[in-house]
């Protein structure tokens, strides 16, 4: 059982080598950019496989999946089967969203023993344990769902969920029987805390804590998708390490997305790591020009009047700021983090001059990677723009009630306030949003009337960038004598940018804003703030969210012969 586990592990994304031999039709397959050999549903997204498991003469592959749409949204478990690992038939949804639950990653297991309940002599069920996500609360919380004929059909436990500590950042339950313990082992993440928790239970309903792992090693992006195994070294089945498997979402050492693992021993209760980096390497020798221990020994520091005290505050920061993921790689106590304010405070620190009297300059460095991009600003509002539409209204008053025209589930609704301006890019406190009730949400709202007086208009806008009128669009339009002459929509991020449009032929006539959101999948909603009117073309901004990742670099490099400064900023 074992074998065919991790074979399923490492192979159930396969299909078959031919055309026509996947879920989808053959037709479907000679689609030019449908893969040959990977997997993939005769249409709609999918990502994460989940529930890797052999049942009765089949592998299984369950896997994240909208079902209504080509964007993350309306998570649900996807079903394909396979008696080779080459040829796959796409079946039903197994497990599918409501409006009240979402279905996040897990794993699936053949309760063999009958430990559930849920199946019978002879007939065991398989159970799926998953996360399920609220999105009225955004809580996180383990559930089971079983079935008794071979994975076609699907039943939620009544007793749903079956793990739950409250936690917004609890998530991907990987499960499966331990023969030391005699009980089923569940490692699951707490996202954000860099850990991964083990939990027991004699029948998969109940669930008691074991023990903790981490953080430990890469903390550079929350965990995610936790996998624990045994494997023969080198092939010797009397010599046999366990395995914990974490990924990371950011943290990669290329960016964006990746997998890190750790080699120890399970005792049924904790996993013990043999290939954890207790340190940080030792800097290199040289002369020490600036360790920032203490204060910013005679750097010039220049930190944003309308945001102070950041970025950089009035000395170094003893390690990660409260609302920052973890900051690690640093060298002593303290270090240069410009996360004070968030990320909406821009500045500039200037060193004192210093003698280049070595072959290399070393610095360690971690955080954004944002060049600037021609055709850009780095103005958070342009230069000189006169508002026209801002949405901060006082607190409780509706769209309505400001003279908006709403229609659909958009009505009675009002601003809210953002996050951090660093998460969303808006301007001021609150901001228009329709994302409501997990995207399932449609309307419109159109805006009082306003008259051109300038050239150019701009406005800020994100999330949603459906423009496609038979899928359901996310768009901005401008509106004279009632028809539509300008549309913007929004970047597929939570991010908002300026959208600009030339509006000279339309100077001094009456306009409107109508906000259209006619789409329920994944970035099924806008994100609007802050119309102005200019005189040039607004600019799109060239900063965005700098990474608050923990991941660190060693530059190296052989700088001119003579004295110089360094900045940062």
């Amino acid at each position: 059982m074992r074998i065919r586990r991790w074979l399923a592990v490492a192979a159930a994304t396969l299909v078959a080598l031919v055309p026509g031999a996947a879920g989808a039709s053959t037709a479907t397959r000679d689609e030019p950019y449908r893969p040959q050999v990977h997997f993939s549903p005769e249409r709609n997204w999918m990502n994460d496989p989940n529930g890797l498991v052999w049942y009765e003469g089949e592998w299984h592959l369950f896997y994240q999946y909208n079902p209504e749409g080509t964007q993350w949204g309306n998570m649900s478990w996807g079903h394909a089967v396979s008696r080779d690992l080459r040829h796959w038939k796409e079946l039903p949804v197994a497990i599918p969203y409501s409006a009240d639950e979402h279905i996040f990653s897990g794993s699936v297991v053949v309760d063999e023993r009958d430990t559930s309940g849920f199946g019978a002599p002879g007939a065991p069920a398989m159970v799926a344990v998953y996360t399920s996500w609220y999105p009225a609360t955004g809580i996180q919380a383990q559930s089971l769902a079983y079935s008794t004929d071979r994975g076609r059909t699907w039943t939620k436990y009544a007793g749903n969920p079956v793990l739950d500590l409250g936690s917004r950042e609890f998530r991907d339950p990987k499960v499966f029987w331990d023969t030391r313990s005699g009980q089923w082992t569940m490692a699951v993440v707490l996202a954000t805390e860099h850990k991964v928790s083990f939990y027991g239970s004699p029948d998969l309903r109940s669930w008691r804590h074991l023990s903790d792992f981490g953080p430990a090693n890469a903390i550079g992006g929350v965990w995610e998708v936790p996998d624990l195994f045994e494997l023969p070294v080198d092939g010797d089945p009397q010599h046999r390490k366990w395995v914990l498997v974490v990924n990371l979402n950011p943290g990669a050492v290329a960016g964006g997305s990746g997998a890190q693992y750790f080699i120890g021993d399970w005792d049924g209760t904790t996993f013990t790591a043999e290939t954890v980096v207790e340190s940080e390497p030792a800097p290199p020798a040289g002369k020490l020009f600036a360790d920032f221990e203490g204060d910013y020994a005679g750097w010039t520091v220049e930190n944003d009047p309308a945001s102070g005290p950041g970025p950089f505050g009035t000395g170094p920061y003893p390690g990660t700021v409260p609302g920052q993921q973890q900051v690690s790689g640093f060298q002593g106590r303290a270090l240069v983090n410009s996360f004070l304010g968030f990320d909406a405070p821009r500045g500039r620190m200037v060193s004192p001059d210093f003698d280049i009297d070595q072959d290399y300059l070393n610095l360690l460095v971690g955080g954004g990677a944002h060049p600037h991009l021609p055709g850009t600003t780095t103005d958070a509002v342009p230069a000189d723009a006169d508002p026209v539409l801002d949405f901060e209204l006082p607190d409780g008053q509706t769209y309505e009630q400001a003279g908006w025209t709403a229609t659909g589930g958009l009505r009675g609704r009002a601003p809210v306030v953002g996050p951090a301006r660093s998460e969303r890019g808006h301007v001021g406190e609150k901001l228009l949003t329709t994302f409501y009730e997990a995207d399932s949400t449609t309307g419109t709202l159109t805006s009082p009337a306003f008259t051109i007086d300038r050239d150019h208009l701009g406005l800020l806008v994100g999330a949603g960038g459906h423009l496609d009128a038979g899928a359901g669009r996310t768009v901005v339009e401008l509106l004279v004598d009632g028809q539509v002459v300008r549309t913007g929509t929004g970047n597929f991020s939570g991010f908002m940018n300026w959208r600009g449009w030339d509006v000279t032929e339309f100077r001094g006539r009456s306009a409107r804003l109508r906000i259209v959101d006619e789409h329920t999948g994944g970035w099924g909603h806008l994100l609007v703030d802050h119309l102005v009117a200019t005189d040039k073309p607004v600019l799109p901004r060239s900063w965005r969210p700098r990474s608050t990742s923990s991941w660190t670099a060693r530059w190296s490099g052989p700088p001119p012969a003579g004295t110089a400064s360094a900045w940062t900023g």
